[in-house]
């Protein structure tokens, strides 16, 4: 099977990667990666994968099959168009918003195939297949390959547990502004060392008040690593705001604290308070009704964590196609089409 990683945004690549590791696996496939040359300048896989900025060269490679964590896809593409989601914030209006790019979702749990094959009901354009998310591969792979490295840096600070600060960047949501006293207080009250992890997009002047922060405080660690995943292993609890980064911890199992998370059910200890930070750390860490949560949560957004995510996507995949044949293109609205060449440009059809 011809397959194409369509890698727009930077979260991309750890979502698509799970799915070239399978295809290698299995032999008789074709891969190619399109990495979107001004948000990706730097492609961290450039010498491992056969990859393109070129829209072009992705239409002449005539793919097969297209996999695809963002909301926009060229219309004019060959290949079966699959979502496969960059997150589960079920919270975001633009996480339900059918946009007729793709021929099939591929859905992380329960709550999200029941609510996707409702909209599939009713627009009769996609189908839905539950699969489980591809970064779950990579998690269940590495549970525990970052173990020596967590109890090198708490023996070196001589704390018993790892906190990890990881807020959203959003100036309207962040919690940046207000949790630099609150994160002090914490080091300083309870046996912890905490690592924070910005988002990419986090405003410099934030960046930078932050590095300040753990330049003079060595329990307080700040950490500019490409990706949230391996601290999300590593640490034992997570404070965050309104970030898709709280699922992905509460899947692991572990406890999530928020200040103000925009949410409409939450699933987690939220405060209103930053003062409130160090008695909301001591509820976590032991109250039933969190676990509860937490438990339901793994058994509805993602229950799939057996390493075979990227199986059951490339099987669904080629599934479709033995069904449907491969598309030749995605039928679609004017205005999606615009977008579509807008966003992606135009191409020499054959």
């Amino acid at each position: 099977m011809r397959i194409v990683l369509f890698c727009e945004n930077k979260y991309a690549v750890d979502i698509l990667h799970p799915i070239q590791k399978e295809a290698d696996k299995e032999g008789g496939n074709e891969v190619l990666w399109y990495v979107h040359q001004l948000k990706i300048p730097s492609f961290p896989l450039a010498k491992e994968v056969r990859w393109t900025h070129s829209i072009q060269e992705v239409y002449d490679f005539s793919p097969e099959a297209i996999f695809v964590p963002g909301n926009i896809v060229p219309y004019y593409l060959p290949g079966v168009k699959i979502q496969v989601f960059h997150g589960y914030a079920a919270e975001k209006k633009g996480h339900w918003i059918i946009r007729h790019y793709f021929d099939t979702y591929f859905t992380q749990g329960p709550f999200f195939t029941e609510g996707f094959k409702k909209l599939a009901q009713k627009y009769g354009n996609f189908e839905v297949l539950e699969t489980g998310w591809s970064r779950q591969d990579w998690v269940k792979e590495h549970l525990h390959a970052f173990d020596a490295e967590k109890e090198k840096m708490l023996k070196e600070t001589g704390r018993k547990q790892m906190v990890l600060y990881a807020p959203t960047f959003s100036p309207s949501l962040t919690s940046l502004p207000v949790m630099k006293e609150a994160l002090v207080e914490l080091v300083e009250k309870r046996d912890v060392l905490v690592v924070i992890k910005l988002h990419p997009l986090t405003r410099k002047e934030w960046v930078d008040e932050y590095k300040a922060l753990a330049e003079v405080h060595p329990c307080i660690v700040f950490k500019e690593d490409f990706s949230v995943a391996k601290y999300q292993l590593m640490a034992d609890v997570m404070i965050s705001d309104t970030s898709s980064t709280i699922y992905e911890f509460l899947l692991k199992n572990k406890p999530v604290i928020t200040y103000r998370a925009s949410a409409p059910k939450i699933y987690w200890k939220d405060i209103a308070d930053p003062a409130l930070l160090c008695d909301a750390f001591d509820e976590v860490l032991h109250d039933e009704e969190n676990a509860r949560l937490r438990q339901w949560v793994i058994d509805n957004y993602d229950p799939y964590m057996d390493g075979k995510v990227a199986h059951r996507m490339l099987e669904g995949a080629r599934d479709y196609i033995r069904r449907h044949g491969v598309p030749r293109k995605r039928s679609t609205n004017l205005w999606r089409k615009y977008t579509s060449i807008k966003t992606f440009g135009w191409v020499k059809r054959k």
